[in-house]
C-alpha cells in the first residue's frame, strides 16, 4: 500500500507560480510511474505530467514549458512547479503513483488562478 498527501495549492494571480508537493509513504519500491493529474467540475481527470522510475518524463501540451515535475527520493516526495499560471489551469490537482500493487491517489489540492 502507498499513501499520498498533497500540499501547496492555493489562490494565485495569472502569471504567478505555485509548487505542489506530494509526500508518499508505504511500499514505494513497487512504484513504476509517478504523475500529476488535474480535474475541473464536469470534466474527466487529465494527465498533467508524469515520469517513470527510469527517468522518462511526459507533459500535457497545455503545460509544456511552464510546468516541471521533479522528485526528491530521499524525502519520498514529488513536486510540480507551475509557472506562468493561467486561469485555465484552475483545477483540483491530484498526485498518482502506479505500480505492481495498483494505482494510488492523493486527496487532491485546489489550485485557483485569477485573471
Amino acid at each position: 500500500q502507498v499513501q499520498l498527501v498533497e500540499s501547496g495549492g492555493g489562490l494565485v494571480q495569472a502569471g504567478g507560480s505555485l509548487r505542489l508537493s506530494c509526500a508518499a509513504s508505504g511500499t514505494i519500491s513497487s512504484i513504476l510511474v509517478m504523475a500529476w493529474y488535474r480535474q475541473t467540475p464536469g470534466k474527466t481527470r487529465e494527465l498533467v505530467a508524469s515520469f517513470t522510475r527510469g527517468g522518462s518524463t511526459n507533459y500535457a501540451d497545455s503545460v509544456k514549458g511552464r510546468f516541471t515535475i521533479s522528485r526528491d527520493n530521499a524525502k519520498n516526495t514529488i513536486y510540480l512547479q507551475m509557472n506562468s499560471l493561467k486561469p485555465e489551469d484552475t483545477a483540483v490537482y491530484y498526485c498518482n503513483f502506479q505500480g505492481i500493487t495498483g494505482a494510488y491517489w492523493g486527496q487532491g489540492t485546489q489550485v485557483t488562478v485569477s485573471s
